[in-house]
């Protein structure tokens, strides 16, 4: 195999790559898929999957029950069929002496830096004893308003937590079309920048098969993880030997997010991934936010702010919002409500939020 410029990447491979249109694992196809990761891991090439399938495993080996709610038939289907796709996995990639080591997470175990960084500390070790992670989110626990849009969005989480180089987001079709996939001349977009959002209108929001997600979210993550300085391609885990190829860059219908040069700090990272934990609201003056996207780098300073909204203590994520209503950007808070409302329009001693534990919208 020749030389590849990654030496670190995330392959997220969604439940219609995985799945028969019987619901059933495609256990030729998770093989072939297996097959591919053990030459870039001989390459030289750290893989870090994120693996849907287990409910849909779960789906296959155990009918319907009426009486359960949609829930709980959920969790049930998760908990048998996560079983069924680590053991095929396992079984696969021992036959190219390799092993494969689960990672079960929910969305919870992102909302503070603690959690975060020991998710973070976990595949590492995986990664440096050449054990490659599987990751999947723990639907057997994860409450609904509290679960990742699907493992889109957590492939995303990782390959920024990871530092990876690349996330490869395999489906079941060639990419992002100018049209509707499948419609008579509807062409898939072979690149799109980070800052160009002009491709909105051709995403559908259709959802297919037994997956949760749609090309929307992968539209979005993809988005946000280029501005983050990682490259992300989105392409059909239908087609043989297409992870080995894109990875060697060869031509193959596939649509790639160029990414921002600017690379992110991981504090800011973590930041970046945050909205849905933040726990309250800064108001900030125009003068406020002018001087933080100023070119030179500012903190937040509670003489710029105009209003606390919430409750929130020091630490917690905050969202900062301009007076039009404008979401800004998330931070750290340096104080609890109460004191930043106090302090609100006043020179402080220290900042309400560091430059370092701060990430603004682009």
């Amino acid at each position: 195999m020749k030389h590849t410029q990654y030496k670190r990447i995330a392959v997220k491979v969604g439940t219609n790559v995985l799945t028969l249109t019987n619901g059933t694992l495609d256990t030729e196809r998770i093989k072939h898929l297996v097959e591919q990761i053990s030459m870039l891991h001989n390459s030289g090439v750290e893989v870090i999957l994120i693996s849907s399938g287990a409910v849909a495993a779960g789906r296959a080996i155990l009918p319907e029950n009426q009486k359960l709610d949609t829930v709980s038939a959920r969790q049930l289907w998760s908990a048998v069929g996560q079983v069924k796709l680590m053991n095929t996995y396992f079984d696969f990639f021992q036959k190219h002496n390799m092993l494969g080591a689960q990672v079960l997470t929910t969305k919870e175990n992102f909302s503070d830096r603690t959690h975060y960084l020991n998710m973070k500390n976990c595949i590492s070790t995986m990664l440096e004893n050449r054990v490659v992670p599987i990751v999947n989110e723990n639907d057997t626990i994860s409450l609904t308003e509290l679960m990742f849009t699907d493992n889109d969005e957590l492939s995303g989480l990782i390959s920024s937590m990871m530092n990876c180089q690349a996330l490869v987001i395999l489906s079941n079709v060639d990419g992002i079309y100018d049209g509707m996939p499948g419609v008579h001349g509807a062409k898939v977009i072979p690149e799109i920048k980070a800052h160009d959002r002009s491709y909105e209108e051709f995403i559908s929001s259709q959802k297919s098969g037994f997956g949760r997600g749609g090309m929307h979210t992968k539209y979005s993550v993809a988005r946000k993880i280029a501005l983050e300085g990682i490259d992300v391609i989105i392409a059909s885990g239908l087609r043989d030997n297409i992870l080995v190829d894109l990875i060697q860059d060869n031509t193959v219908p596939s649509t790639r997010f160029v990414p921002n040069g600017k690379k992110l700090k991981s504090s800011k990272k973590w930041l970046a991934h945050s909205e849905s934990f933040t726990k309250g609201v800064v108001v900030v003056n125009e003068g406020a936010k002018k001087a933080l996207f100023d070119i030179k780098a500012n903190s937040l300073l509670l003489i710029g702010v105009v209003e606390i909204k919430g409750f929130f203590k020091k630490g917690d994520v905050i969202s900062i919002a301009d007076e039009q209503g404008n979401q800004l950007g998330l931070g750290k808070s340096q104080y609890d409500s109460d004191e930043a409302r106090e302090l609100a329009g006043k020179k402080a001693g220290k900042p309400l939020i560091y430059y370092d534990y701060m990430f603004l919208n682009n």
